[in-house]
Order: C-alpha cells, then structure tokens, then sequence
C-alpha cells in the first residue's frame, strides 16, 4: 500500500451513531482515492430513524465546530452529502470536492429550519 494522503482527524468528534453501525468518521484516509462530496438527496422524514441519525451528525457538526468553517477531515463523505449543498456548503469559492483538506460550514439558517434539534444543548438519541 502506497502512502496515503493527510488528513486532519477530528478529535473528540463522535464516531457514529451509538448502537447502530453507522458511522460519522472514518478511520484513515481511502487509499483509492478521497470519496468527492457531492450533494446527495435526502429520503428521512421528520421523526423517522433516519432523520434522527442525520439530525444527530449536525448535532455533532453544530457542538463540534459551531459557526466557523471546518475542515472536512475524517467526517464520513457519505454522511456529509445528505447535507452538502443544503445544511453544509463549501466555505470558500476555490473548494476542491476530492481533498480532505476542504472547508466547509454549516449553513445555520437552513439548518435550523431543517433540524432544529440539532442546536439544542443536548440531543437524546
């Protein structure tokens, strides 16, 4: 295996869904290649299991990093395009979809209409 390429991992980031498998982070880099974020359309409903787990990333996103731009890292691409172009988007105009080195931000207007819940001080899950 060659060497993979950096990535800033997101410490004290929860690493998914407490008792599901589904997963916030990833452990390394993809020595195929960064997986690109693109947007991704989302199917949850309000109130369903799905919509509760996407409500709970931008939690994590939200308490993680607040207002500010962050990097994209180890947070799981397939977790963020459901939120890409919505409730997350690229923080600057020269954004590199392929690069864990990305910024981005939370679109917090947006995403408190979506996912209140998700800037409350604590979220049951």
């Amino acid at each position: 295996m060659g060497k993979l390429p950096d990535m800033t991992k997101h410490r004290g980031f929860p690493s998914g869904m407490p008792g599901t498998g589904i997963q916030f982070t990833i452990r390394r880099a993809n020595p195929k290649g960064v997986t690109p974020i693109k947007s991704l359309p989302r199917r949850a409903r309000p109130g369903s299991a799905e919509h509760r787990v996407d409500a709970a990333f931008l939690h994590a996103l939200w308490h993680h990093f607040g207002a500010e731009p962050f990097e994209r890292g180890n947070l799981d691409a397939a977790r963020l395009n459901l939120f890409f172009g919505r409730e997350v988007i690229a923080a600057d105009k020269d954004f590199d979809p392929t690069s864990y080195e990305a910024m981005l931000v939370i679109n917090e207007k947006l995403a408190r209409e979506n996912f209140p819940e998700s800037f409350e001080d604590v979220m049951e899950v």
